[in-house]
């Protein structure tokens, strides 16, 4: 069990944000660990060829440690709601070196009881092996996930916090930490989690004290979970709600016969996407469409009040109003 203690002032600057990086470093479990997130299968099977040609593929299979763990240094906490990529491995090079062995003895030896071979290979010069290990993170995300499977994943993360600002907005800390992961509990001003695995931990009481909690959704969890050392920087990583849609099939659902001769076809199957809130961008990918298309369609459709809308950052999300969702049925 950990426990987060937030005062007031703490409980009204926690943020959210989204990391490409921790989705990356997250990601290499699905090598090692592919029944844990079924949902990511069909993708990860398409990408298993680009990702059995990576040169330092055996330097990103032992940032896995038996149990899923894997070192805090490889998901620096996020400084802005969504970091660029290339900033995040900035920070992650900028790594202190006299944190590197920590990390890895934390991570791998109360498990697996060793170092892996190509992690302790490089400990005699840690900032070499930071380095290594960023390129290796860097030929991952360009040849593996960017090019389909982060426009989705990025659709179901924006999706998620779009839907956590409602539930705050609405329900307040209460609702809010209730709602993210059942190992979750708030009580008093403490935030507890609890794991499901032991853990040997320097400690597992956290004063906030200011720094602010960062609350990242991930596609690639079982439960909330933090930093192995908690006393690093305050951040809680939970499931994205909505993972599970990225494992359905990416074609638009046909539209009935009234629903095509009231809109059109192109907006019938528009509406019938958005059961769950999406970007312009993902929604013209499935659709195999432009954007200026598709933001056409949905300008008729939000004044007709059949869509709402919601800006997170520069991203707009489009989803079906109660209308809409009368209208479908």
């Amino acid at each position: 069990m950990i426990r987060f203690r937030l005062g007031l002032a703490d409980l009204a600057s926690t943020s959210f944000a989204c990391s490409a990086l921790q989705e990356a470093a997250l990601s290499l479990r699905m090598w090692q660990h592919p029944g844990y997130y079924v949902e990511q299968t069909p993708w990860f099977r398409r990408i298993r060829p680009a990702f059995e040609s990576l040169e330092d593929r055996e330097l990103l299979l032992s940032l896995v440690a038996s149990n899923r763990y894997q070192p805090d240094f490889l998901t620096p906490r996020p400084t802005t709601p969504w970091p660029v990529f290339q900033d995040e491995l900035a920070a992650l090079r900028a790594t202190p070196p006299e944190r590197v062995r920590p990390d890895l003895e934390r991570t791998f030896l109360p498990h697996d009881g060793v170092v892996p071979a190509p992690l302790a290979d490089g400990l005699a010069d840690p900032v070499a092996l930071l380095d290594r290990i960023a390129a290796a993170l860097a030929a991952y995300w360009e040849r593996c996930l960017e090019p389909a499977w982060w426009p989705r994943a990025r659709s179901v993360l924006q999706a998620d916090l779009v839907h956590r600002a409602r539930m705050l907005a609405e329900g307040g800390a209460d609702a809010l930490f209730a709602d993210l992961s059942p190992r979750l509990s708030w009580h008093d001003g403490v935030l507890s989690i609890r794991w499901d695995q032991p853990l040997v931990l320097a400690r597992d009481e956290v004063d906030v004290e200011g720094r602010g909690l960062v609350l990242v959704p991930t596609c690639f969890g079982r439960g909330a979970s933090t930093y192995i050392d908690p006393g690093d920087t305050p951040v809680i990583t939970y499931p994205a709600r909505g993972r599970a849609t990225m494992a359905e099939h990416l074609d638009p659902p046909p539209a009935g016969p009234a629903l095509t001769r009231l809109l059109g076809a192109p907006r019938a199957r528009l509406l019938l996407l958005l059961d769950e809130p999406s970007s312009t961008t993902e929604l013209a990918r499935r659709l195999h469409v432009t954007p200026g298309a598709i933001s056409q369609h949905l300008q008729v459709l939000h004044a007709a009040r059949l869509v709402n809308r919601a800006r997170h950052g520069r991203v707009v999300l489009y989803a079906r109003s109660a209308l809409g969702d009368e209208l479908c049925a």
